[in-house]
């Protein structure tokens, strides 16, 4: 993986040089892809929608340039292949995804600035690193079942946000809706979920669905949407992730 990462920069940088005769300048070194990494290992349960949610981060990466690179290795969690990405996506990873020194050096990455999106089971991950908890600011705790998947209200509460902005007051969209559990109150919530349009919500009217924060140095968003493959159609949904990337890459 490092050498892979460390020959596509090298592409990009012979690419940009020989489209022009002049050396690089600051301005143009700044428009080349930022890298993204989309781990998506699982230990527990395995959504289908893994290959379709990366496919969709390719597409708005190519559309709006970012590269975004898929693993299922924690391996690649070391301080030296971390520092190649702009963000860190956990896309539907399940249960314990990194080992003590991966840990470790993810909570570098992100102490020196590094960023973290989490879609939909990445809450469902690594339930005995407190430090992970925080970050992406709460755990999987239930969610409805026969069906899983079920049409709900949400109530867009913040549109300062670029992943709300193109959202009007309510949200109704079907997806499998998470429960959670130690829910980081130092968190800004941008989505709540309406309890009373569906059956299965045991959070209360506090059942937040999207949020984002600054943590210990860096920046996290996460997300509850993103079970199924059908999500990553829908333009509301692409647009929501977007917005969420582009904070992350502190664009917006």
């Amino acid at each position: 993986m490092k050498s892979f990462v460390l020959s596509l920069i090298a592409l990009c940088f012979v690419i940009q040089i020989s489209a022009q005769d002049e050396p690089t300048t600051e301005t143009e070194a700044q428009k080349m892809p930022e890298l993204v990494l989309v781990f998506t290992k699982t230990k527990g349960w395995r959504h289908k929608s893994i290959e379709k949610g990366v496919q969709t981060l390719r597409e708005l990466g190519r559309q709006t340039g970012f590269i975004a690179l898929q693993t299922e290795s924690g391996e690649d969690f070391t301080p030296q292949n971390l520092n190649n990405y702009k963000l860190v996506v956990f896309l539907n990873t399940t249960l314990d995804v990194l080992d003590n020194a991966q840990q470790k050096a993810f909570e570098g990455y992100i102490k020196k600035g590094g960023s973290f999106l989490g879609i939909h089971s990445a809450c469902d991950t690594e339930y005995d690193w407190p430090w992970y908890g925080e970050l992406v600011g709460g755990y999987f705790d239930s969610h409805p079942n026969d069906p899983n998947v079920r049409e709900a209200t949400i109530a867009v509460i913040d549109k300062s946000h670029p992943s709300t902005e193109h959202l009007n007051d309510s949200w109704v969209r079907s997806d499998e809706w998470y429960n959670y559990k130690n829910l980081n109150r130092e968190v800004t919530v941008l989505l709540n979920l309406d309890e009373s349009s569906y059956e299965g919500g045991t959070n209360g009217s506090n059942h937040p669905i999207a949020w984002y924060h600054e943590y210990d140095g860096g920046r996290a968003f996460y997300t509850g949407g993103g079970h199924t493959k059908e999500a990553y159609d829908e333009p509301m949904f692409r647009q929501h992730l977007l917005g969420a990337v582009e904070w992350c890459l502190k664009r917006k």
